[in-house]
């Protein structure tokens, strides 16, 4: 089920972002990402529409996928 990003309270989107970017792990590219950066980017990519917060009932868990992969499954 789709969250829309803006029915979250500023703590718990930072909080689902947070645990979000901890989980991805690896960086790629010429130099290491901030986690405020990390955290910065997906929320310009949830603003934009890019990127969606994701909720599993079965888990109760969260997840951001981008937009352009749910297109495509």
């Amino acid at each position: 089920m789709e969250v829309p990003y803006q029915q979250l309270s500023k703590d718990a989107l930072n909080h689902v972002i947070e645990e979000f970017v901890g989980r991805e792990g690896t960086d790629y590219g010429d130099r290491e990402w901030t986690l405020a950066e990390k955290v910065n980017s997906v929320l310009e990519q949830l603003r934009r529409g890019q990127a969606v917060i994701l909720y599993d009932e079965d888990s109760e868990t969260c997840t951001i996928a981008a937009t352009e992969s749910l297109l495509v499954s």
